[in-house]
């Protein structure tokens, strides 16, 4: 019993000595670069990346308010936040100028169903 203890405590002293030592050849670590400085001008993709965002105009009708968004002049969905209620989403899946909402874009999904128990 005391030849176990004895190998347990020298198992635990172990790491503890393998840390002690200091290691042999250490080489400095070179300085990192300086950073570049930002330029003022827009890079050349930029303009290019401004044109891609949505522009999204908000519309009160009523106490509704409605966004529309719209990417290069054309109007690809429609946020519609009632008063009372969810707010929902039209959607010109195929920019043919015809608006769907999301649950007429899930009629093809059907979810597995299966009989686990009858009476």
């Amino acid at each position: 019993m005391r030849r176990i203890i004895l190998a347990l405590l020298l198992s635990l002293a172990l790491p503890v000595a393998a840390q002690s030592t200091p290691p042999k050849k250490l080489v400095p670590i070179p300085e990192p670069p300086e950073m570049p400085l930002p330029s003022p001008s827009p890079s050349p993709g930029t303009e290019q990346d401004a044109s891609l965002e949505p522009q999204v105009t908000i519309i009160k009708r009523g106490e509704d308010t409605v966004e529309e968004y719209r990417s290069n002049g054309r109007l690809y969905m429609i946020k519609v936040t009632p008063r009372i209620g969810l707010p929902y989403y039209l959607i010109d899946n195929r920019g043919d100028g015809t608006f769907a909402t999301r649950s007429d874009m899930d009629q093809g999904i059907r979810p597995p169903m299966w009989v686990i128990h009858q009476f």
